[in-house]
């Protein structure tokens, strides 16, 4: 949502079921939720997106992360400014989900940036992960639509971090199971 006494309500009804933190999306590009100031609606709008997560901070204890875009637009890639802002307001973590991974990698790198920095976008092999891991230094990775008809994406990741080579490919079995 947009509202900030609405997301600390709704923060503090999801702390009665202890989960382990709290993570605001504010990357849903679709249309009818962007378009009432909710998920990436809010990067119009950075001084509500910073009140609204110190709305969520101050009413929970559990660790907040954020997931965002670049901007709003092209013309307003402010990630960096939005990652420091968010930072000094109490978030954990903040996943960035965008395909032009140089912003990514520039926050990452801002040595005012001290929380975690997660890159999302277009990842959908094991060798892309490390790759881009690596080249933009961030702390890790976030894969959607890869995993969509490919689940196995995650294990074959981390088999290829652990022993630098693919797994073989699933048998049918493995497939349908």
């Amino acid at each position: 949502g947009g509202d900030e006494e609405a997301l600390a309500l709704c923060t503090k009804i999801v702390d009665t079921v202890n989960p382990d933190l709290i993570d605001i999306n504010f990357g849903c590009p679709v249309k009818k939720v962007a378009m009432k100031g909710a998920g990436a609606g809010v990067l119009k709008d950075l001084d509500l997106m910073v009140r609204l997560t110190e709305a969520v901070v101050k009413s929970t204890n559990l660790p907040v992360t954020v997931k965002t875009r670049l901007g709003w637009d092209e013309s307003s890639k402010n990630i960096r400014e939005v990652a420091v802002r968010l930072q000094d307001v109490g978030i954990k973590a903040l996943a960035i989900h965008e395909a032009d991974w140089t912003l990514i990698g520039e926050v990452k790198n801002d040595p005012r940036i001290t929380i975690p920095i997660f890159g999302n976008g277009d990842i959908n092999s094991p060798e892309k992960a490390v790759e881009y891991k690596n080249k933009y230094g961030v702390d890790g990775i976030m894969i959607g639509r890869a995993a969509i008809g490919y689940p196995r994406i995650f294990r074959e990741i981390k088999h290829f971090v652990e022993t630098g080579t693919k797994r073989a490919d699933p048998t049918i079995e493995e497939r349908v199971e």
